[in-house]
């Protein structure tokens, strides 16, 4: 499970292949029509593309002569699961601290 994690943070990791999830989630797209936006050749994106599917976060087809792109959303599902673990903590109030660290501070002086 963890070599799965650290596959699916790593793909992750990159704002391009974030990028192309993101488009991924409006419909299917053929290869051509998610390297469009980019100003990367299409064998770039062809590697961010495979790096994507091996994490298992799309999966790819080949329509005919067209190779289509299709996101996978159950594969952040344990990525998911890993993350809310770390929601039972309280958020940090930053300005309270703040406060805290100054009170603290001005009495040991």
């Amino acid at each position: 499970m963890t070599e799965a994690l650290d596959t699916v943070f790593a793909a992750l990791a990159d704002p391009t292949r974030r990028a192309i999830l993101s488009m991924l989630l409006e419909d299917d797209m053929a290869v051509t029509d998610v390297a469009e936006p980019f100003d990367i050749s299409l064998a770039a994106i062809s590697k961010h593309l495979g790096i994507l599917t091996k994490a298992g976060l799309i999966s790819q087809e080949k329509r005919g002569r067209v190779k289509w792109c299709k996101l996978e959303p159950d594969a952040l599902r344990s990525a998911s699961v890993w993350m809310q673990g770390f929601g039972q903590f309280e958020p940090v109030n930053l300005e309270a601290f703040e406060r805290f660290l100054e009170r603290e501070l001005d009495d040991g002086a």
